[in-house]
């Protein structure tokens, strides 16, 4: 019973913690990636597909506020100027 209690408030935890981009659609945010060839420059940096940059022991990037800073340094590379919107739709 006690392992069903726990089990229980963990969701109930994990449905109250907020989303760090509420308003972002994943798909811009997806078309934007790839209009940009955003994975050009994370292939460069960890290989494969590019992908192992989000979840490589080493990252750089921990909270919200890092990764809008990173989004923003890494779209003055690509020449792209990030509005709000495109933040949430990059994060999310």
């Amino acid at each position: 019973m006690k392992r069903i209690a726990a089990l229980i408030l963990s969701f109930a935890a994990a449905s109250t913690m907020a989303a760090p981009f509420p308003d972002g659609n994943a798909q811009n945010g997806k078309k934007l990636f790839d209009d940009n060839k955003c994975a050009s420059c994370h292939i460069g940096k960890v290989g494969g597909d590019g992908s192992a940059i989000f979840t490589r022991p080493n990252r750089i990037v921990h909270n919200t506020q890092e990764m809008v800073d990173r989004m923003h340094l890494c779209s003055g590379v690509v020449g792209m100027t990030l509005t709000q919107q495109k933040e949430q739709d990059l994060g999310a």
